[in-house]
């Protein structure tokens, strides 16, 4: 009976040992690859729909964890890690797309938690005042946030247009230039619609504009949108707002070069001319200012605070004309005759030739 015990005793001392030599393999292949406080940083990206099991793998191949099974298992069930790690917080694994940073000194858990955070890297993303639909649609797929023609799609969708009650055949000139902080991958419905809010905000911040209709501040929008891409010193903005003001009261062409350039570049897809030609203030489009009096159909911008408050608060003034004086400041001198304003063309030819 005694030589039985001690067999009994000594089956149950080997089976404690392989547990805890099993539960010492397995903690191991947890641990952090590197141990200490200063690890390697690595950027890992991952695309919407991105199974659990390719991450395991992905993070295999990149260094960052001892056993791509266990972290897979351990994601599918996670009573793993509470019984691996029982001092860390309980949460359940969800896989979150995006681009992560992780550092080789983190577990298996800590990893998982970053993972399912949503807390990743974020893209600076700069629009310009005055870009077109195209011209953002290019910058967002040069930094990686979406396709150009995905973003241009959308942009054009009268169902997403409908949703702002936005007029015209697309959202053009409420596409608001600023800094964004995005995300790879992103939805390009999700990213216009940051874009248009952010206008919605700005707009907020403007009396005149934010007591619009839609019909209203559609008009304001198409004028500023030319006005941003006439001036280039900001304190003629608002001049240069009142000259399209007077000549649209007048019912009077607004013969601005700027929608000319959109017909070359946007609507024919040509490359931005380095002159306008006298063939192209010809071209028959409802967009040719030269052509047709009144506004164009739509924006052809999207312009920012500068020209839309020089819309909203335009200065009372009799001037029809400007002209360049000064091409390296993009100065202009205003004029309310045709007589004075052909003057001051001729001066500025003269000096241009000497």
């Amino acid at each position: 009976m005694k030589k039985k015990s001690i067999v009994l005793l000594t089956i149950l001392i080997l089976l404690l040992a392989f547990v805890a030599g099993a539960f010492l393999f397995v903690k191991s292949l947890a641990n952090p690859v590197v141990k200490g406080e200063s690890g390697r940083d690595v950027r890992i990206e991952i695309p919407d729909g991105m199974s659990v099991y390719k991450v395991s793998i992905l993070l295999k191949n990149e260094g960052l964890i001892k056993s791509d099974k266990l972290f897979y298992y351990s994601a599918r069930f996670p009573k793993i890690n509470r019984f691996l790690f029982p001092s860390e917080e309980a949460f359940d694994f969800t896989l979150r797309s995006g681009i992560y940073h992780i550092q080789d000194n983190m577990n298996i858990v800590q990893i998982q938690r970053v993972l399912s955070s949503g807390q990743q890297e974020y893209i600076k993303i700069s629009i310009p005042e005055g870009y077109t639909i195209s011209q953002i649609a290019e910058v967002l797929e040069e930094g990686g946030i979406c396709a150009a023609e995905s973003f241009k799609e959308i942009c054009h969708n009268s169902a997403f247009q409908n949703l702002y009650g936005i007029p015209g055949d697309s959202v053009e000139g409420y596409l608001f230039p600023d800094t964004y902080f995005l995300t790879a991958g992103m939805d390009a419905k999700a990213v216009a619609k940051i874009m248009i809010d952010n206008f919605y905000s700005k707009i907020a911040e403007i009396p005149v504009l934010a007591e619009m209709n839609a019909a209203e501040l559609f008009y304001a929008v198409r004028l500023a949108s030319i006005v941003e891409r006439e001036y280039a010193v900001e304190d003629e903005a608002p001049l240069i707002a009142s000259v399209f003001k007077n000549r649209l009261k007048k019912n009077i062409g607004l013969y601005s070069c700027a929608t000319i350039v959109y017909i070359l570049t946007e609507i024919e897809g040509r490359p931005h001319p380095d002159r306008i030609l006298i063939s192209d203030t010809k071209i028959d489009n409802p967009y040719n200012t030269y052509k047709w009096a009144g506004l164009p159909p739509g924006a052809i911008s999207n312009p920012g605070l500068v020209a839309l408050k020089a819309v909203a608060d335009t200065p009372k003034t009799n001037y029809y004309f400007f002209q360049v004086v000064d091409a390296s400041e993009g100065r202009h001198v205003f004029t309310s005759n045709f007589e004075d304003h052909v003057e001051n063309h001729i001066t500025v030819n003269k000096k241009a030739r000497k």
